[in-house]
This record gives structure tokens, sequence and C-alpha cells, in this order.
């Protein structure tokens, strides 16, 4: 569901619904406009912020609406998601069926979600005051955590599930790998956070430079880092390239390991070489809706490999 939650919210990126809704009601928001007159005063509200203001002036309630349910379904999904983690995990506590040592670390999962919404409602005002887009920031780290408490679940999924053995192959360059591939899909996120993917749709070159000619303009120079379109897109395709040489490398170690070390490492290659082709698919064609929600499901994909390798936990015995 998780997985899921991520490709929902780079759909509803895409296709710029996130700031339809403009209030936060996390229990009585869970029904959407129900007759005529309820959708028409849920289109009024939209219509006193800056991005109706700005940028969807005229639109009519029929192409509000179409904005509106990809926002209602990303935030429906997440309220789905807490129920679906929360009524097991009270009933499996109330039996005494949790195992030592994971009851808090469940709490602690419970607790980064409902923070994610916070987050979630935090990044949307970002967009409800001046500029009618949400701050590259607050989305990056709305993304981040959400990938942060996928593989925190995953890991504590596997953990329950395998008994303790000797540590694999992947090795330091396995959690090499995984942080640069956090550190890349947090640079995705500002270049979906500034729409950096419409500019210099060539690959590799950049306007006809490998480094483009205003890579640095800005000052102070952490500014590029996070709001200079041609260097956050710069960093993004050659942080993209050293992952895709580190999970090279961790395939090398895997595939001397056996079992399911190896499996892990012969995913992730497979899903890292579809990864930089779908970026590159979608860079060359400005970034269309259905090739932008491929890439950002790769990335979960990859991110999922990468984490299973880094795991290198074997049956006892």
């Amino acid at each position: 569901m998780i997985f899921a939650m991520v490709v929902i919210g780079g759909v509803t990126r895409l296709t710029e619904s996130g700031l339809s809704i403009v209030e936060w009601k996390p229990v009585t928001g869970a029904l959407p406009p129900l007759s005529d007159a309820e959708w028409q005063a849920e289109f009024d509200k939209y219509q006193q912020f800056p991005e109706y203001q700005k940028i969807n002036r005229g639109m009519s309630l029929a192409d509000f609406k179409g904005i509106f349910w990809w926002e209602y379904v990303h935030r429906l999904w997440g309220r789905l998601i807490g129920v679906v983690f929360l009524m097991p995990f009270l009933f499996f506590w109330m039996t005494g069926r949790i195992p030592p040592g994971y009851r808090r670390r469940l709490v602690f999962i419970f607790l980064l979600g409902g923070a994610q919404g916070a987050l979630g409602w935090y990044m949307v005002k970002s967009g409800l005051v001046d500029r009618p887009d949400v701050s590259q920031y607050r989305l990056a780290a709305h993304l981040g955590l959400a990938v942060a408490i996928y593989g925190f679940i995953l890991w504590t999924a596997w953990g329950m599930r395998e008994a303790r053995g000797r540590a694999g192959a992947a090795g330091p360059i396995g959690a090499v790998t995984l942080g640069l591939l956090f550190v890349t899909i947090l640079a995705g996120a500002f270049v979906a956070g500034i729409d950096a993917g419409r500019d210099y749709n060539t690959w590799p070159l950049m306007d006809g430079r490998f480094v483009p000619a205003a890579y640095g303009a800005l000052d102070p120079w952490w500014r590029n880092l996070f709001e200079n379109i041609p260097s956050v897109q710069f960093n993004h395709r050659w942080l993209a390239a050293l992952v895709a040489l580190h999970v090279l490398l961790m395939w090398r170690r895997t595939e001397k390991a056996g079992g399911r070390e190896q499996m892990a490492g012969r995913i992730a290659l497979g899903a890292v070489g579809v990864q930089f082709m779908l970026g590159i698919a979608t860079l060359m064609t400005a970034v269309p809706v259905a090739l932008g929600a491929l890439h950002q499901t790769g990335a979960i994909v990859l991110f999922t490999a990468v984490l299973w390798a880094n795991h290198r936990i074997r049956a006892a015995g």
C-alpha cells in the first residue's frame, strides 16, 4: 500500500492536482462531495487560492473534479494505510502475538505514518500562500519520509520472517549504494519540485555541454543544489549514473554469495538498467505523466531490491 501511495503521490504531482483540496480534515475529509452544492462549495474554496487565480482562472467545475479526485484518492489511501496498519497491530498486541523487541518499533512506525500525514499538509500549505506550487524542500521531505517508512517496514518484516544468519557479500558497497540511491530519489524530488525535467531535454549533454552554462549561477552557492534548474537536473542525472555503477559493483559481490543475496543483486541490476532508461526517456520527452509515474515506480522497485541485498540474513543452518 505504501508502494502504491508513492506512485499515486507522483501522479498527483505530475497532474498538478495536489492543491485542489485546500483544507485538511483528517476525519471528516474522508468523504468526498456528495451533491452538486457540495461540489460547488469545494470549487468556491479552491477559487480563493493562488493556483486558480494565477494558473487555472476560468477552469470549469468538470475540470476541477479531474484534479480533485487525484488528491482525494491520495489522501484517502493514506487514511486506509493507517487503518490497515493499526487494526491488526492492536489485535496482535492484545493477543500477545507481537514478537519480543518489536512492540516499540511498530508503535514508532505508526507514529511516523501520522507524521507523514501532517507533513503532507505542511507541504500543501506552502502552495496556498503566494506561489501556486508547493515548496520543493517540503516535497522532498514528504517523499523522503515515505521512502524511509516503506524501507523501515520492509526491514522489520524481513527481520520477523528470517532467522539470524551470517552477513552476506554485499558488505559496505551495499550500504553505500542504498545511501546514494536515497539521495538520488531526494534529488529527483527537487527536479519535480521546480519542474526541472521540462528543460534541457537531451542526453547526455545539456544544451550541447556536459556541464550546463548556468550551473552554479545562484548565490549563495548552496541554493544551486535545490533551486537552480540546470544544477538540480545535472546533479540528479549523474547521481543516477553513480547509483548504476554502485549497483553493478554490488551485483558482482552478491554473485559470489548465491542464494537470496544473489537473487537480490540480479534483481537490482535489472531494475537499475530499466530505471536508467526510463529516466532518459522521461527526460527526452519532457516528463509526460505516464513516463514520470513509471520512473517514480522504478525508483521504488530499485530501492526495494537494494534494501533486500543489504538485509543479508540467511535462514538458520
